[in-house]
């Protein structure tokens, strides 16, 4: 304690605070368009609360804490895994939906699922798996997200997946946006979402709920990575202070708290550049809401564009802070080299499984065709995505019995 006078009990909240009421847009359970398969709901939980907490349940969601958000899950135990960006970004999301009038308990599953169709090592291994699988389709982790919500989590008697809501399978497939349309024929979807028993309305806009939940990914990621690269030492909080978004926040609190250790001025910057940007995201939303006048979720999916999004300056703000951390984090050479080690080995296990199918367990074998055909590749690049980054180092040790430092 610090000795500071106590808020009194009442005077937490900002005298502005309020509870929105339930927007006319947002996506209500009510309405649902249900499951695929037929299920007795919940009598104490909404159908999206329920999709949340399969998600939490699941085991794709549990192998998220150790798989790579930008370092490999032995760097050390305060840097972001796939978990805890998830969490972060739940976390905005929700706050965002109940700012905006809208459905948390649907914007928290989204945001929480969002990650689980990565595979391990980031996005080095989902390009390592895509240049492996370019014969077979290539490889999208959006996609092999709904592969693993809808054919490979086996935890249900009834049906194999975890049965989500479609809204929930929607906002997972396009939540970045429409995927076909003008410039994005059917032809170039990847094979899951284009072969999906159910129609999830490719070329529409998804609820807004979704669109947030994409937005809270952006902030929570370009802020956690700050911190991540901070704390790395791949460069210093002067380094940023020309950077847009970033840079002012950082002078002013550097200026404010002279000689303030590394970990506080990183806590105090992102804390408040995270702020600037939740509360742009919410004006700029709910400006783009009072033109367009949704009176529907309905009216949000047929919106020429999305209604979610960030103002035309903090964008451009954006952009330079991401190029960025492109430059000094994403592309630093200590990253680039791990990056390399990590590609070499999933190439390595792709080529051997795929060679020869009985490397793999038995119920993974049994899913296989003749050994590197279409079928046994697409086994191979689904068992390969589900692994965390220890376990497949794990299996590069046991099939070639010699480590890999990645």
């Amino acid at each position: 304690m610090t000795g500071k006078t106590r808020i009194p009990p009442g005077r937490l909240l900002g005298p502005e605070f309020h509870a929105p009421p339930r927007a006319l847009y947002a996506t209500e359970a009510q309405t649902s368009r249900g499951r695929y398969w037929p299920e007795e709901e919940s009598p104490t939980r909404s159908c999206y609360q329920r999709d949340r907490d399969r998600i939490i349940h699941s085991t794709a969601f549990r192998r998220l804490k150790h798989k790579t958000q930008v370092f490999v899950e032995h760097e050390g135990d305060y840097y972001r895994t796939r978990l805890t960006h998830s969490l972060e970004v739940a976390q905005i999301a929700r706050s965002l939906a109940r700012l905006l009038g809208l459905d948390e308990d649907l914007a928290e599953a989204l945001a929480l699922s969002h990650d689980i169709g990565h595979p391990p090592f980031g996005h080095a291994g989902e390009e390592a798996l895509d240049a492996c699988m370019q014969a077979h389709g290539g490889f999208d982790h959006n996609a092999q997200a709904l592969t693993l919500v809808t054919r490979l989590e086996h935890r249900y008697a009834d049906f194999d997946g975890l049965n989500l809501t479609w809204e929930c399978l929607e906002g997972l497939v396009k939540h970045n946006g429409p995927l076909i349309g003008e410039g994005a024929p059917r032809e170039s979807l990847p094979e899951a979402i284009a072969n999906f028993e159910w129609d999830l309305e490719l070329a529409t806009q998804p609820g807004l709920e979704a669109q947030i939940a994409a937005l809270a990914d952006d902030i929570a990621y370009v802020n956690h990575d700050i911190d991540d690269g901070l704390r790395a030492g791949l460069f210093a909080a002067e380094d940023l202070f020309e950077v847009a978004l970033a840079g002012p926040v950082f002078r002013a609190q550097a200026a404010a708290h002279p000689g303030l250790e590394r970990g506080r001025l990183s806590g105090e910057a992102v804390r408040r550049v995270t702020t600037r940007m939740v509360s742009d995201l919410a004006a700029e939303t709910e400006r783009r809401l009072g033109i367009a006048k949704p009176r529907s979720v309905g009216n949000i999916r047929a919106a020429a564009g999305p209604l979610a999004g960030f103002s035309a300056p903090l964008a451009t703000e954006l952009a330079e802070l991401k190029e960025f951390l492109f430059k000094r984090m994403y592309r630093h050479s200590q990253v680039m080299q791990r990056i390399a080690r990590a590609q070499k080995a999933l190439v390595a296990l792709f080529e051997a499984f795929a060679a020869d199918p009985r490397l793999l367990p038995k119920d993974w074998q049994a899913a296989c065709g003749a050994p590197s055909d279409g079928v046994t590749a697409r086994t191979v690049c689904d068992y390969i995505a589900g692994m965390t980054d220890r376990y497949a180092l794990q299996e590069y040790k046991r099939i070639f019995h010699v480590e890999i430092a990645v």
